[in-house]
């Protein structure tokens, strides 16, 4: 992804401040964002997905950190940030105008909006075929659902808006399952656009293996999945699976990455921390030691550490080890993932031999015996919710599967007087 973040930036001084706020946006007709919607050349439509993908990762470790430490897989411990500990973990009250709110809302919402211009340059350009634009679009379209998806499940029943591309008449707040029902949407108008299509524009190596009309409609299928089990729609989950990459047998790792790379101009993975760091410090909570089954290889996310760092009150001895260097990818959605939501929808169709040979893919991928539990609803429920703990550890999905399955009480407080929050407050900016 060399030279990316240029290239945003590049992307950010032509189109302004994209964030979704009245008032933050600047009117688009400016003379210079006003010809590029109109009149684009190739190479500046080729600009405009470059940042697009790459802003796709500023502010990601905050957003990640944050709901590690929601969801109880994490402690993050900052000798200049003290919040981690305390508010994060339910001391005191959750910002409404803190970086750990605002940062990751608003990068977000500035990516939506970015693709909105993308597919308006595309539409109205004189130099793509009919295919390229729909390819454009498509592309557009399924990286706008999957940024909205993640400021859902940070606000959840408090809402997002789903309709902004009038920066001067911003549609409602919709909370969860009205939200969900519009990115889903999103991702179906983006499928319709893809068919057909023509790729023909840069993508990192993030994307290798979907820089195709027919890869990127497997990826776009596989975000539709996920979209699909958060509505409880299980059946549209298995039919999303068989349009996308899904492969019970294949190699869990295979999906779609953000890239990182050392080279001049492009971003470092910004989750990444050295083990046994003596300043800051991505810690597992001590439950993912203390619950997961002896011999499990996944014990190799949480790696001892040569101390047991302690701050408020808080003690870890494990450093979270899914990034292992500084330029490692890091998924957006991967095989794993899709093999554990086949396991939850045949679940919930009550289809429990299919679900248990999903399941015994995931235990026996991971050195562990085939499951050996009772075949009903509820005792599978709880093994694929197991599973997807240690399958997913660190990836923003432990507090969102326990909120969706009315668990979040079952995570643990370590300290007396701390609680497990359930959802982020609107960011201020947006209240106001």
């Amino acid at each position: 992804m060399k030279h990316r973040i240029k290239l945003l930036i590049i992307c950010i001084a032509l189109l302004g401040p994209l964030a979704c706020q009245k008032g933050e946006i600047p009117n688009l007709n400016t003379p210079v964002a006003g010809d590029l919607v109109r009149r684009a050349t190739k190479e500046q439509l080729a600009t405009l997905v470059v940042g697009l993908e790459s802003g796709t990762r500023l502010s990601i470790a905050t957003y990640y950190d944050g709901v590690s430490i929601l969801g109880r897989e994490a402690y993050r411990f900052s000798g200049s940030e003290p919040r981690w500990t305390t508010e994060m973990m339910g001391t005191g009250e959750l910002d409404n105008n803190t970086f750990y709110t605002t940062n990751p809302w608003t990068s977000r919402y500035r990516i939506v909006r970015q693709g909105y211009i993308l597919i308006d340059a595309a539409t109205n350009s004189a130099v793509l075929s009919a295919e390229e634009k729909k390819g454009y679009i498509g592309f557009a379209k399924t990286v706008m659902a999957h940024q909205l998806l993640m400021n859902l499940t940070m606000t959840w029943s408090n809402g997002i808006r789903t309709d902004v591309k009038d920066p001067e008449k911003l549609g409602p707040f919709k909370p969860d399952q009205a939200a969900l029902t519009d990115i889903a949407t999103l991702l179906d108008e983006a499928k319709a656009d893809l068919t057909g299509s023509a790729i023909s524009f840069p993508l990192s190596s993030g994307y290798t293996g979907f820089k195709t009309p027919a890869g990127m409609l497997q990826f776009n299928r596989a975000l539709a999945a996920r979209v699909a089990v958060y509505r409880q729609q299980w059946a549209a989950a298995l039919t999303a699976l068989n349009e996308s990459f899904f492969n019970l047998n294949g190699a869990f790792a295979t999906g779609v990455s953000h890239e990182f790379s050392g080279s001049s101009g492009d971003l470092l993975n910004p989750l990444y921390l050295p083990q046994n760091s003596p300043g800051e410090k991505r810690l597992a909570h001590p439950s993912y030691v203390a619950d997961i089954t002896p011999g499990d290889d996944r014990i190799g996310k949480a790696t001892l550490r040569n101390d047991a760092p302690t701050l408020d009150n808080l003690t870890s001895n494990r450093d979270i080890w899914i990034i292992k260097t500084n330029t490692d990818f890091f998924p957006i959605i991967r095989n794993e993932e899709l093999v554990l939501i086949y396991a939850e929808a045949k679940i919930q169709l009550t289809a429990f031999p299919d679900a248990i040979v999903a399941l015994n893919r995931i235990r026996t991928g991971h050195n562990l015996p085939v499951y050996a539990g009772a075949a009903t609803s509820a005792a599978l429920i709880t093994e694929m919710l197991r599973q997807r703990r240690f399958s997913l550890f660190a990836e923003g999905h432990r507090w969102v599967d326990m909120r969706r399955y009315n668990r979040l009480a079952e995570l643990p407080n370590t300290r007396v007087g701390d609680k497990v929050w359930d959802k982020y407050p609107i960011p201020l900016t947006e209240a106001n």
